[in-house]
């Protein structure tokens, strides 16, 4: 199935805005981010069709999943 993958910060370097995946039917979010060599520790907010999810939600043929990191101020 496909699924897109939209990265956001720093999440960016070496991969790109918008990455497009391929998985097996049954995948989850977490295989996504193992696709895309982001340890979770990476990840501060993910969004499966604009709405709130975690590492283990299943994924569907056309998602859009957005990913963000961390991110800090001052």
């Amino acid at each position: 199935m496909r699924i897109e993958a939209r990265l956001f910060a720093t999440l960016r370097t070496g991969r790109g805005k918008v990455v497009e995946a391929e998985l097996a039917e049954g995948a989850t979010v977490q295989d996504l981010a193992d696709a895309l060599a982001i340890p979770p520790a990476e990840i501060a907010i993910l969004l499966v069709g604009g709405r709130d999810a975690r590492l283990d939600r299943p994924l569907s043929d056309g998602d859009v999943v957005s990913i963000f990191p961390p991110v800090g101020g001052g």
